[in-house]
């Protein structure tokens, strides 16, 4: 059966938030990020997009292409907030549904044609969108998850885009191979180093000779040139999670060694989201007593994968729980609610001294071991295992 598959991306993701909640912004170029000259762009409007600035950019570069540009410094709160609301109107009406980020869903529609029209289905969920939240979305349809999203791309900003099957190459030749998933910037010289510009001229180009330039990947992105991609749509649950305990072989009321263990837990697991390029939208702590009685507290919270973040909530949740002072003799830490997404929280500080200590961390455990960078309030991690 051929598969019908939507992708769905909100607009301008936190500047459509910024414009909510200040219509004044509307029409106007807006920069949301570090208001310092040492911060980062997070995400800016179409508007300044004319001017050259784009995401991820200095913010003193930002300046210098558009003064004229309001700076907002963002509130990942709220938008995780309006995120949630966007999927609960998918999870209202969608068969099966992916949220891959922050702003971005899949839905597999396959077999609804029998009982509706998919684009006429997808139209009204969009505009259900649209009147519940407020917040422009585009979407694409098509046969799979990277024809998909590629329309979704070419129907923004606020537009709808399908593409039938028999139309799907004819549909990607002309466009440049920058907008297939996974060609990087690396991937994209490459490319075009060998005259490679065009999808279309991509896709005529031997596979073989295309795996000796990218490698293994440049298999997976001849295939999506030519409109061939079978990954599926993972259902989304609010129980996607990973999670890690710690039981003691000893029964304990050590607050010092409990909030050790706790602080290596949140270590590990927060190391374990960023590698996958992850992000938990909810904290669960448990704690097990020597009576065996078990108890838990969650909490929602921002989008995130940092530890000084995540470690402050689990902490106060286990203050909250662990009010009977009793032997421990075990205590655990969930993260669930997991998105896709790289950390954004650091393009809102006023300077990237955060985002650059988290990535060298990070890059020393790859190179050296997980064990290798260790917060001085941890304990040796050896016991403590990532559950997935």
């Amino acid at each position: 059966m051929e598969r019908t598959i939507v992708h769905m991306d909100l607009d301008t993701f936190f500047v459509s938030v910024e414009r909510l909640i200040n219509p004044s912004l509307e029409g106007k170029p807006v920069i949301i990020g570090g208001t310092s000259d040492r911060g980062v762009v997070a995400s800016c409007s179409y508007e300044a997009r004319r001017f050259g600035v784009h995401s991820a950019m200095p913010m003193r570069m930002a300046k210098q292409l558009c003064s004229q540009a309001v700076y907002v410094r963002g509130d990942m709160e709220l938008y995780t907030r309006y995120s949630r609301l966007v999927t609960d109107v998918i999870a209202e009406s969608a068969p099966v549904y992916e949220k891959t980020s922050v702003d971005e869903h899949y839905l597999d529609l396959t077999g609804m044609d029998r009982f509706f029209g998919c684009y006429k289905w997808t139209h009204e969920l969009r505009q259900r969108i649209i009147k519940h939240t407020g917040l422009p979305i585009s979407f694409g349809l098509s046969a799979n998850k990277t024809v998909s999203k590629i329309a979704t791309g070419q129907a923004k900003p606020n537009g709808e885009l399908q593409v039938l099957s028999t139309q799907v190459n004819s549909f990607l030749d002309p466009l440049s191979i920058r907008k297939i998933p996974m060609v990087g910037e690396v991937g994209y010289r490459l490319l075009r180093s060998m005259g490679v510009a065009t999808i279309g001229t991509l896709r005529l180009v031997p596979p073989v000779m295309i795996e000796q330039v990218l490698g293994k990947n440049g298999i997976v992105i001849w295939r999506k040139a030519n409109g061939i991609d079978p990954t599926p749509v993972k259902p989304y649950t609010e129980q996607k999670s990973i999670s890690s305990e710690h039981t003691y072989e000893q029964d304990t009321t050590d607050i010092m060694q409990l909030r050790q263990t706790i602080s290596a837990i949140v270590e590990k697991l927060a190391f374990e989201m960023r590698s996958k390029e992850k992000l938990t939208g909810c904290v669960t702590v448990k704690i097990r007593y020597a009576n065996f009685d078990t108890h838990s507290q969650q909490k929602q919270i921002p989008y995130t994968a940092f530890d000084h973040i995540l470690l402050d909530t689990v902490l106060g949740l286990f203050g909250k729980l662990y009010n009977r002072r009793m032997l421990i003799r075990l205590v655990g830490v969930r993260f669930s609610h997991l998105v896709g997404g790289s950390q954004q929280l650091n393009m809102f500080e006023d300077t990237p001294e955060i985002a650059n200590l988290y990535q060298t961390m990070d890059s020393i455990r790859r190179r050296f071991g997980k064990d290798a960078v260790v917060r001085a309030g941890g304990i040796s991690s050896e016991k403590i295992k990532v559950k997935r």
